[in-house]
């Protein structure tokens, strides 16, 4: 497949990794310019490209930027997507060592990855926000294997989420569908499931689990 990775952090960075050596076509972008990408392009093969071009064409898009970077993203971002693209939000809200306080999220309830898709203006697909970056490297796992770590997935389209659940058991996890965008909620940071490494039963456990209060330790 053609895929998009806006963001080229920890998360963007390793994606672009595994990705590639998947045999996918990866074109990477980040806010610096896509001459500062010139050695992870190197590494892996993939295309260093302006944010505003990462999404030409793709059937997936990962958009993995901070929180507070969403409102300042290129507009007509997705325009160039495949139709029927899967977008991939990663993102999560630190209102107090990053993102400060964003009304719509606290006063309104408004979920974090459903405040990105109104900015994005494009349904989203919330995977990877609680996982950690260095096991997307070093912890795939073959379908069957009793250490095979799960994934929540939360979204509203099922086809752009069965395309995500698909991509993320390729790259060696199992996911667990946790409904949509509404209820991603249950995934956020500070919830039982944020940052778990576990098999498929025990990620469904802990999203059931899950407050709908924010900790406030997630509070502005």
């Amino acid at each position: 497949m053609k895929i998009g990775i806006i963001g080229a952090g920890n998360i963007g960075g390793n994606l672009t990794r595994r990705l590639t050596a998947l045999g996918h076509e990866v074109a990477v972008a980040n806010s610096r310019g896509p001459e500062t990408l010139r050695e992870l392009a190197e590494e892996t093969g993939a295309t260093p490209v302006r944010a505003e071009e990462a999404a030409k064409g793709a059937e997936v898009v990962v958009v993995t930027v901070p929180l507070k970077a969403v409102p300042d993203l290129p507009s007509g971002l997705l325009d160039g997507a495949a139709e029927g693209a899967a977008v991939i939000d990663t993102g999560n809200y630190y209102p107090r060592e990053r993102d400060g306080r964003i009304a719509a999220i606290e006063d309104e309830g408004r979920t974090e990855s459903r405040w990105t898709e109104r900015h994005l203006g494009h349904p989203v697909i919330k995977a990877f926000n609680g996982t950690y970056a260095q096991d997307i490297l070093d912890r795939p796992r073959p379908a069957g294997d009793p250490e095979r770590i799960a994934l929540p997935v939360a979204g509203d389209d099922e086809a752009a989420k069965a395309k995500v659940r698909a991509l993320i058991d390729a790259l060696g996890f199992d996911t667990v569908d946790a409904g949509g965008i509404d209820d991603s909620w249950r995934q956020q940071p500070g919830t039982p499931v944020y940052g778990l490494r576990a098999g498929a039963e025990a990620v469904r456990k802990a999203l059931t689990a899950a407050s709908p209060e924010r900790p406030a330790d997630f509070r502005g």
